[in-house]
C-alpha cells in the first residue's frame, strides 16, 4: 500500500474519527463555560488545558490528577470481562502518561441484570489487583436495557508530563510493549492480562521517573487512535508539526502494519523528548525489554508528514483543521 493510501485509510478509521469528534465537544464546552477573571482561584489551580490525558490541579508541591474513560457499548457486550479489565487499565495508563501515580478508581456501570454485570466487575477486580489500584466506590444500575461502563481515576504527580509541553526540535519517541497479542477481532494489543503484576507496575513507573528526572515533559498514552492519531493529539495541544518515519515505528513481527497503526496497546506511549535525552530515555525502556525508538522530529510548522523511504504524504494540516480542538495558550 502506498503511503498516501495508508494515510487516507488512517484518517477514515474509527479511532481517528472518534478522536476528531473531541473538537466539537471541546468547542461546545468552551462556549458553555462562564468566563473567569485572572484572579479566579479555580482558574489558577488548573495546570493544563483541555486536551490532556488528565485534568491536573495544582496541589501543594505537586498535582492532583483526574481522568475518566467510557467504554463503547458493543465492546462491553462482546467482551465484558476484558472491558472491565480495560476500564481500569486505560485509566491507570492515563495517570502515568501525565507523570503521575494512581491512587484509586470509581465506576459507573449499567447492565440488564446482575448476571451481565458480574463479568465486567470481575475484570475490573482483576485489573485492580494487577495494577495495585483499589476500586473505592461508584454507581450501579442493573435494571438498564443496555450495557454501559465508565470508570474514573484519581492520582498524584510530582512533575507533569503534559501534551502542551512539546517544542519544535524535540524528537518523537515511541515506547510499546510488544510482548502481547491481539484480542480478536478487535484492535486491542493485550500485553497486560497474565503478565506479572510487579512487572506491569514497574514498567509504568518509568513515566513518572522520566518526569521527575527532567528527561521528558511531554507524553501521551497511545489510545484507540493508534500511535499516529495519538501523536496528532499531542501536536495539536503543543501547536507543533512533525515529520514521522514509518519505518522507525516499533512493531511486532508478522502483524499487518496498517492494523498495528490503528492498534490500542495496553502499554504504549508517544513522547516529545529533547534531543540530548533521547538515548537515555530509549535505554531506560530497553532495560525493561520494552521496544522504544526515535520515530521523528517536531517542528514549528503546522503540518504532520509521514514518510517511508522517499515516499511521503501529509497526515494532517492543522492550518486547515484542528484535530481535537485543544485551546492554544492553554494553562500550563
Amino acid at each position: 500500500m502506498s503511503v498516501a493510501a495508508l494515510v487516507e485509510r488512517l484518517r477514515a478509521s474509527r479511532g481517528f474519527r472518534h478522536k476528531h469528534d473531541i473538537a466539537g465537544v471541546v468547542d461546545a464546552l468552551a462556549r458553555g463555560l462562564p468566563r473567569r477573571g485572572a484572579g479566579d482561584a479555580g482558574e489558577l489551580a488548573q495546570a493544563v488545558g483541555l486536551g490532556d490525558d488528565c485534568a491536573a490541579i495544582r496541589d501543594g508541591d505537586g498535582y492532583l490528577l483526574f481522568a475518566i474513560e467510557g467504554l463503547v457499548g458493543d465492546f462491553v457486550d462482546a467482551m465484558p470481562w476484558f472491558a472491565g479489565y480495560s476500564s481500569v487499565m486505560v485509566n491507570v495508563s492515563d495517570i502515568y502518561a501525565m507523570g503521575g501515580r494512581p491512587l484509586a478508581v470509581v465506576d459507573a456501570l449499567w447492565s440488564d441484570g446482575l448476571a451481565r454485570a458480574e463479568p465486567v466487575l470481575a475484570g475490573m477486580a482483576a485489573a485492580s489487583a494487577a495494577y495495585g489500584v483499589p476500586v473505592v466506590g461508584g454507581h450501579s444500575n442493573t435494571r438498564s436495557a443496555q450495557s454501559q461502563l465508565a470508570v474514573s481515576i484519581v492520582g498524584r504527580a510530582n512533575a507533569l508530563l503534559s501534551s502542551f509541553n512539546a517544542r519544535p526540535g524535540d524528537r518523537l519517541v515511541m515506547a510499546v510493549d510488544l510482548r502481547g497479542r491481539f484480542e480478536e477481532p478487535y484492535p486491542f494489543w493485550n500485553a497486560s492480562v497474565g503478565a506479572p503484576p510487579a512487572r506491569l507496575r514497574d514498567d509504568l513507573e518509568l513515566l513518572p521517573v522520566l518526569a521527575e528526572h527532567g528527561l521528558c515533559d511531554a507524553a501521551k498514552d497511545i489510545s484507540m487512535a493508534g500511535a499516529l492519531g495519538t501523536a496528532l493529539m499531542l501536536f495539536d495541544c503543543s501547536a507543533v508539526g512533525a515529520r514521522i518515519d514509518l519505518d522507525a515505528i516499533p512493531r511486532p513481527e508478522a502483524v499487518d502494519f496498517e492494523r498495528w497503526l490503528t492498534a490500542f496497546p495496553s502499554f504504549g506511549f508517544v513522547m516529545a523528548v529533547r534531543p540530548r535525552h533521547v538515548d537515555e530515555v530509549i535505554a531506560r525502556f530497553g532495560a525493561r525489554s520494552i521496544a522504544c525508538a526515535d520515530i521523528g522530529v517536531l517542528d514549528a510548522g503546522r503540518e504532520v508528514v509521514v514518510h517511508r523511504g522517499d515516499e511521503r504524504a501529509r497526515l494532517w494540516d492543522f492550518r486547515e483543521s484542528t484535530f481535537i480542538g485543544a485551546p492554544q495558550g492553554a494553562v500550563r
